[in-house]
């Protein structure tokens, strides 16, 4: 869902998945709309890279059910990531430990298509946040998640939390 206080914008719906593996997860991301109009960071090296959450980029929180430590995932389109662990609402964090994050983009006029497998220890069962960051050229930003607590958009809420991913 688009967060209440952002305009539609070029991009109409994003839908997300993510599923569990042995090794870690496999996440797909969908844009549906006007790339063109949107801002994408450039085709970079793969890298663990800090701030991608500025642009058009992908998130993924993962909290082990009944736990107060969380890891949140940023992807981008260029190919870079970040992985940081949090032991409570926006405290501790750090860089988290990840064996291998491979991120695939495509895009064209209308939509835009983000694949990541992502080789991580990610305890089950846990309640996962999907969202997304869309930036425009004007400076704005449209917030995707699955939900949302009352006010501004906060990724790092566990009201964006809402499925329960086991294995």
């Amino acid at each position: 869902m688009l967060h209440v206080a952002c305009d539609l914008g070029p991009i109409r719906a994003v839908s997300a998945s993510v599923t569990a593996t042995a090794q870690g997860c496999e996440a797909e991301f969908r844009l549906d709309g006007r790339v063109p109009a949107i801002v994408l960071p450039a085709r970079a090296t793969p890298a663990r890279m800090d701030n991608l959450w500025q642009t058009t980029c992908f998130e993924i929180f993962w909290q082990p059910l009944g736990g107060t430590r969380y890891r949140e995932f940023n992807l981008s389109p260029s190919g870079c990531w970040a992985a940081y662990d949090f032991d409570d609402f926006r405290e501790g964090m750090r860089d988290a430990p990840v064996d291998t994050i491979a991120i695939a983009c495509s895009h064209d006029d209308g939509g835009l298509v983000l694949t990541a497998s992502i080789a991580a220890a990610l305890p089950a069962p846990a309640q996962v946040a999907l969202n997304a960051i869309v930036a425009h050229p004007d400076g704005g930003k449209q917030f995707w998640a699955l939900g949302f607590p009352p006010g501004k958009p906060e990724f790092h809420s566990e009201a964006c939390r809402t499925l329960i991913i086991e294995r």
